[in-house]
C-alpha cells in the first residue's frame, strides 16, 4: 500500500511548523550520524515520528527500509501510535520494536544461521541447580570451594555476573585484561598514595595495603570470570539458553556471516534508536554492526544521560561518548532543552539537583549545555513553587497525601492527572487501601509471586489433594476439609462441619472415617437421591472422584484443563468484576505448567508440586505483574515505573534516607575495575539514585509535593533523603510541617477498621481491550475464528483463554517440522539432494520426543508409530515430484491492505520466476477437509476455511513489497492418506473475484473487531463458546442487549 504523499506532506508541514528550532534541525538532518540529547518533556517521540515522515518525503526509501529500535514495549506502542498520525496504516510497515523483538525476528527469519531448534530457555530454578552442581565440581583448592556454612554462597553472585557479562557483551578475556590494566594502574593513582606519614607508610609512598585489598577483590572477580565458559558449555549440553543470549547470537551471526549482515544493512538504510542512554553493551554492538558498512552512516540516536536509570553503573554516558568519538568529524549534536511539560520552578529545582552529578555528558563532551526552559504557552507562566511537606509519622504522611488527592478531585482535577511516586511499593499499598475505602479510582502495577495469589492457591490446594489421594487413598482428609470450603463448590460451612463430625464418629466405630469415603457413600449409597437433590456436596464428591481417576490417565496439562473447566473455575473467573486480571493470572499459571512440562515431558502432579516446593525453598517467586485499577485513576507507581509519564500533580512520597540512599542496592557480589567502559571513574551509587530522583521530579507538570515523615509508626526518628536536603539548601525550598486535624485522623482510622469496600473494577473492559486492539494484526486464524463465531474470536484470539497442547496439534507440528527440515537439508546440501528417508523420520521422532508433554504414554506410542508409517509412505510417494525452487517457513509481516495490518506464516513457497504457488501442509482426514476447500456457495456463503486461507495467503504474498512476488495458487498437501491409501494435494487457483471477496471479509471483520463487536455469539447449537456463555449465564454480562432473547442469534 503506497503512502498518500499529499496527505503526508500536509501532515508533515502542520507538525513541522509546531516544532522549535532545535527540534526542526533534528527532523531535517536526515543524512549522516545525529545525536539528540533530549531532556525530559522536550518532545523526543514527536521528533522521531516527524523525522521518519521527513525521510519518506525526501528520499525514495520505503517504510520497510527504516529501522527504529527502542528500549521497552511501551515505547514501541507510543511510537507506533504517533507514527500512524503521520503516515497512516503504513506505520505498520516501519520496522519498529525492541532490541529483543528485532533479534527474535532475525533468528526466526534465518533459522539455518542459528540452528537453535533444540534449545529451550533455562528457568531460574534450573539455573540455580546448574550453578550448584558446577560449584560441587570445583577442586578442593578452588577459591570458591567451601565445606561449611553456605557452601553455595557464590551461586547468585556468579549468576548475576554472567548475566551482566552477556548484557554488556564482555568476554572473559576482555574482563581479565581490564583487571590486569586496573591493578597495574593502582600505584599511580592518588587514592593509593599516602597523604601523610603513618607507622607503616611515609607521606608520598604507595599504600600497598590498599592495593592488596584491591587485589583480593579482583582475584575473586577473576576466579568467577574463569567459570563463565565452563558454565556455558554445561548449558549447551543441557540444551538451555539465557534470555540475554539472543542478542549475542545475532551479533555472532552477523560477525561470522557477511552475507547475512549485508542483507540487513541493505534493507535498513536509516536507523533510529530511542532511549540510547539505556542500551546495553551488546545492544550497542548490534547497532554498530548494522551501521558498519558506511563511513558516514544514517544513524539517529536520542537519549538523555541524566535519565539513565536502567544502565550498568558507570555506563550511562559510555554509549553516547563512544558514538560521539567514533564519528567526531561528521556527527551532528543537538540538545533539546525547551520543555513542554513542566513549569519553570519545577525545571529549576530539577536542574539544581542533577547539576551535582559529575558523570554527565556536558562534563565529557566540550561545548554542550543543557539548561531546561519552560516552553509550553500556558505552563511557562505558572509559578507554583515546589513544596516539601514534613509529617510527624509515616501513617500521617499517607493520610495527608490521600486527603490532598481527595480534595483535588473534589475541586475538579481528573484522578488520572495525579501521580503518587515512591521508592518502595509499601507506600503504594497503604495509599491504595485508603483510596479503595474512599471509592477513589486508582491504578497501580506491582510485581507479585503468582504462586501466592489466592486464585492459584486454590488450584494448588486441589492438586495437593488429588496427589495425596492418588498416592494413598483417604490420606487427604485435612486438605479435603479446606478444599470443600472453597467458593467453587458453594457448600455451606455448616454442612461441611456436620460431615466432618459424622466422619469423626465413624472412626470411633471402626468404620472408614474418611470424609472422602463418607461423601462417596452418601452420593452413591442408600439415600443418595435425597443427598443429591439437597446438597452440592454430592456434586463435589462426583467431581473429585473423576479428577482423582484422571491423575494417572491424562497429561498434566489436560488435568489442569479439567480442573479449570469442570470445577467451574473458568466460569467464576469470567463472571468476576476483575475478570481480565483473573484471566491473566490463570493464563500465566497455565503457561508456567506448559513450560515445565516441556522441560520434563513426563512431569506429574507430584513432580509439579515438588518443583513448586523447591522454588519456595530457594526463595524463588514466579514473577507476575499484578495490575489494579485503570489508568484513569490516581497513578501509584515507583520512581523507576514513572519514567516517560507525566502528571499535573506529583507527590514524591517517603523521601527518606533509609528508603533512598541508605537502602543498600543488591550487590553482584563482586567489585568491578573502573576501566570497563574506558572511563577513569565509574558512576557512584549516589549519582545513580540522584538521576532516579531527578526522573521522579521531572514527571510533574504544574505542582510538585515532596513528602517525608519525622518518625516511623513505632516512634523511631527518621532522616530525610539527602536529595531533599540538597533542595532545601541549594534551592532554598522551605519545609512545611503539615498538621492534620484530629477529626481527619479519626475518620481515616475508621476507614482502616471498616470492612473492605468492594474493589473498583480493576480492568474496565474498554481499558483492557484498547491496547489489545491497538496491537492487533489480522492473520487467517483470527479471521476464521471470527467468522465461525465472534465469541470464539473473543475468547481464543483476543483474551486467550488458557488451553493445553493436545496430541493432534502436536502430532501435526511434528510432521510439519520433519517436512521443513527435509527441504532445509535439500537447500543446504548445495546439490539439491534430499536426505535419506531415515533422517526425515528421525526429525519427526526428535520433535515428538522434544514435545513429549503433549501426550499420554499410550498416545505417544500410538502417534509415534502412526507417524513413522505415514511419513515413510509419503516420502516414497512424493519425493520425486517435489519442486526444488522453494522458500521454507516464510514469516510475512508488516503487510498493510486497505489500511489493515496483516501477517502470516507460510509453510512453503514454490517459485516459477516471480510467480508463487503457496504450499500448506495439513494433517488429519483429507476427506473431511474437502468441504473446507470450496469457495462461497448458497449453503456456505462465506466459503470454506481452507479456501479463505488460500486467498488470504495470496493477498499476503502479493502485498509483500520487499520481494515483488505474485501468488497464483495455494496448494494443500495432505500428509495423511485416505482410507484407500491415496495421498491428495489440492490446488486452488485464485481468481481476482476470490481476492475481492476475502478482502471484503477482512475489512468487515476488522471493522467489527475495532468496533468491539464480538460479544454476540453465532447461536449454533454445536458452538462450544456459545454453550459456554449460556451454561454459565455470561451472556448479559458480556453484552448488554435491548432484547434479552436476541443475545445469541444466527
Amino acid at each position: 500500500m503506497s503512502i498518500s504523499r499529499e496527505k503526508l506532506e500536509f501532515k508533515f508541514r502542520e507538525e513541522y511548523q509546531r516544532l522549535n528550532e532545535q527540534q526542526q534541525k533534528a527532523v531535517r538532518t536526515i543524512e549522516g550520524p545525529v545525536m539528540v540529547i533530549a531532556g525530559p518533556g522536550t518532545g523526543k517521540t514527536q521528533i522521531l515520528a516527524c523525522r521518519i515522515g521527513k525521510i519518506l518525503l525526501d528520499t525514495d526509501v520505503q517504510p520497510e527500509n527504516i529501522l527504529c529500535l527502542t528500549y521497552t514495549d511501551a515505547g514501541v506502542v507510543a511510537m507506533r501510535k504517533r507514527l500512524q498520525q503521520f503516515i497512516g496504516p503504513a506505520a505498520y510497515k516501519v520496522q519498529l520494536g525492541t532490541f529483543h523483538s528485532f533479534c527474535n525476528e532475525v533468528i526466526q527469519d534465518n533459522l539455518p544461521y542459528f540452528e537453535k531448534h533444540s534449545l529451550d530457555p533455562i528457568s531460574e530454578l534450573e539455573k540455580i541447580q546448574l550453578f550448584k552442581d558446577h560449584i560441587d565440581s570445583f577442586p578442593k583448592d578452588h577459591p570458591f570451594k567451601r565445606y561449611r556454612g553456605d557452601v553455595y554462597y557464590e551461586t547468585k553472585n556468579m549468576m548475576n555476573l554472567f548475566s551482566t557479562m552477556k548484557r554488556e557483551g564482555w568476554t572473559p578475556t576482555f574482563i581479565l585484561e581490564k583487571i590486569d590494566q586496573y591493578l597495574a594502574s593502582l600505584p599511580e593513582r592518588d587514592e593509593f598514595i599516602a597523604k601523610r606519614a603513618t607507622k607503616e607508610f611515609k607521606k608520598g609512598e604507595v599504600r600497598t595495603d590498599r592495593i592488596e585489598k584491591e587485589k583480593e577483590k579482583m582475584n575473586r572477580l577473576r576466579a568467577a570470570v574463569l567459570e563463565f565458559d565452563p558454565v556455558q558449555q554445561v548449558m549447551k549440553k543441557k540444551n538451555r539458553y539465557d534470555f540475554e543470549d539472543m542478542i549475542n547470537w545475532v551479533i555472532q551471526a552477523f560477525e561470522q556471516s557477511p552475507t547475512l549482515l549485508s542483507d540487513y544493512q541493505e534493507r535498513y538504510q536509516y536507523i533510529l534508536v530511542d532511549e540510547y542512554q539505556d542500551t546495553s553493551g551488546s545492544q550497542n554492538k548490534l547497532v554498530e554492526l548494522l551501521i558498519s558498512y558506511w563511513e558516514v552512516p544514517n544513524i539517529f540516536v536520542v537519549g538523555d544521560d541524566d535519565q539513565s536509570i536502567f544502565r550498568f553503573q558507570g555506563a550511562n554516558v559510555a554509549n553516547m561518548t563512544g558514538l560521539a568519538n567514533r564519528y567526531a568529524t561528521d556527527l551532528v549534536r543537538i540538545v533539546l532543552a525547551e520543555n513542554y511539560r513542566s513549569t519553570q520552578p519545577i525545571l529549576d529545582v530539577s536542574t539544581s539537583l542533577i547539576q551535582r552529578n559529575q558523570e554527565r555528558l556536558i562534563n565529557t563532551l566540550p561545548g554542550l549545555t543543557k539548561e531546561l526552559k519552560a516552553a509550553h504557552e500556558t505552563k511557562k507562566t505558572i509559578q507554583h513553587p515546589p513544596r516539601i511537606w514534613e509529617f510527624d509519622t509515616q501513617r500521617l504522611e499517607i493520610i495527608g497525601i490521600t486527603k490532598k488527592a481527595e480534595e483535588l478531585i473534589k475541586e475538579g482535577v481528573e484522578p488520572g492527572r495525579i501521580g503518587i511516586i515512591y521508592k518502595e511499593h509499601k507506600y503504594g499499598e497503604e495509599i491504595a487501601g485508603y483510596l479503595q475505602q474512599l471509592q477513589i479510582p486508582y491504578y497501580t502495577k506491582r510485581s507479585a509471586d503468582l504462586l501466592q495469589l489466592p486464585l492459584i492457591r486454590k488450584i494448588l490446594l486441589l492438586l495437593r489433594y488429588l496427589q495425596a489421594e492418588h498416592d494413598v487413598p483417604y490420606s487427604g482428609d485435612e486438605l479435603l476439609f479446606e478444599l470443600l470450603h472453597l467458593d467453587l463448590f458453594g457448600i455451606a460451612p455448616l454442612e461441611i462441619a456436620k460431615l466432618s463430625l459424622e466422619a469423626a464418629g465413624r472412626k470411633q466405630s471402626d468404620l472408614n472415617g474418611s470424609i472422602r469415603a463418607l461423601l462417596h457413600e452418601k452420593t452413591n449409597g442408600a439415600g443418595a437421591d435425597l443427598f443429591t437433590n439437597t446438597q452440592p456436596l454430592a456434586k463435589a464428591s462426583t467431581l473429585l472422584e473423576e479428577l482423582i481417576a484422571a491423575v494417572p490417565n491424562t497429561t498434566l496439562q489436560q488435568l489442569l484443563e479439567k480442573i479449570i473447566q469442570q470445577t467451574g473455575l473458568l466460569a467464576q473467573v469470567m463472571q468476576h468484576t476483575d475478570k481480565h486480571e483473573w484471566l491473566r493470572i490463570l493464563t500465566a499459571f497455565f503457561d508456567f505448567v506448559k513450560e515445565e512440562t516441556h522441560r520434563k515431558p513426563d512431569l506429574t502432579v507430584e513432580g509439579l508440586l515438588n518443583l513448586i516446593d523447591l522454588m519456595q525453598k530457594e526463595k524463588l517467586s514466579l514473577p507476575y505483574v499484578q495490575v489494579s485499577g485503570n489508568e484513569k485513576g490516581i497513578n501509584l507507581l515507583t520512581a523507576h515505573g514513572s519514567k516517560g509519564l507525566e502528571y499535573q500533580y506529583v507527590f514524591i512520597a517517603g523521601a527518606l534516607a533509609d528508603k533512598w540512599e541508605k537502602k543498600r542496592k543488591p550487590s553482584d557480589g563482586y567489585s568491578y575495575p573502573d576501566n570497563l567502559f574506558g572511563l577513569s571513574t565509574g558512576g557512584s551509587n549516589e549519582e545513580e539514585l540522584r538521576r532516579l530522583f531527578y526522573v521522579a521530579v521531572t514527571r510533574a507538570e504544574e505542582h510538585l509535593f515532596i513528602t517525608y515523615s519525622k518518625f516511623n509508626n513505632k516512634g523511631k526518628e527518621l532522616e530525610p533523603s539527602r536529595f531533599v536536603i540538597e533542595l532545601m539548601d541549594g534551592f532554598k525550598i522551605p519545609v512545611e510541617r503539615v498538621m492534620l486535624d484530629q477529626e481527619v485522623i479519626s475518620s481515616f482510622a475508621n476507614l482502616a477498621l471498616a470492612a473492605p469496600a468492594k474493589p473498583e473494577i480493576a480492568q474496565i473492559e474498554d481499558d483492557v481491550l484498547a491496547p489489545l486492539l491497538a496491537r492487533f494484526t489480522m492473520n487467517v486464524t483470527a479471521l476464521n475464528n471470527y467468522l465461525h463465531c465472534p465469541l470464539e474470536f473473543y475468547y481464543r484470539t483476543l483474551i486467550r483463554i488458557p488451553s493445553p497442547k493436545n496430541e493432534a496439534t502436536e502430532f501435526g507440528s511434528a510432521v510439519h517440522t520433519a517436512l521443513e527440515k527435509l527441504f532445509r537439508r535439500m537447500l543446504d546440501s548445495g546439490t539439491e539432494t534430499f536426505p535419506d528417508k531415515s533422517i526425515f523420520i528421525q526429525d519427526f521422532e526428535q520433535h515428538m520426543r522434544r514435545y513429549r508433554e503433549s501426550f499420554t504414554k499410550e498416545q505417544f506410542k500410538r502417534r509415534m508409530e502412526y507417524g513413522q508409517i505415514i511419513l515413510s509412505d509419503y516420502y516414497d510417494h512424493s519425493l520425486a515430484g517435489f519442486n526444488k525452487i522453494v522458500a521454507i517457513e516464510r514469516n510475512i509481516r508488516n503487510v498493510v491492505v486497505e489500511g489493515i495490518p496483516l501477517k502470516g506464516k507460510l509453510d512453503k513457497l514454490e517459485f516459477d520466476g516471480k510467480m508463487v504457488n503457496v504450499v500448506d501442509y495439513k494433517t488429519g482426514d483429507p476427506e473431511k477437509g474437502a468441504e473446507k476447500l470450496s469457495g462461497p456457495t448458497a449453503k456456505n456463503p462465506l466459503g470454506g476455511d481452507y479456501w479463505r486461507q488460500a486467498v488470504f495467503y495470496k493477498i499476503l504474498v502479493d502485498h509483500y513489497e520487499q520481494r515483488g512476488w505474485q501468488a497464483v495458487s495455494t496448494e494443500f498437501d495432505f500428509i495423511e492418506p485416505t482410507k484407500q491409501k491415496e495421498y491428495h494435494r489440492k490446488k486452488i487457483v485464485i481468481t481476482s473475484a476470490d481476492v475481492e471477496i476475502v478482502k471484503e471479509q477482512i475489512k468487515m471483520v476488522w471493522d467489527k473487531i475495532q468496533a468491539k463487536d464480538f460479544y454476540t455469539g453465532c447461536g449454533k447449537s454445536e458452538c462450544h463458546w456459545c454453550n459456554f456463555v449460556k451454561s454459565h449465564q455470561l451472556a448479559i454480562e458480556l453484552h448488554e442487549l435491548e432484547e434479552e432473547d436476541g443475545a445469541l442469534q444466527d
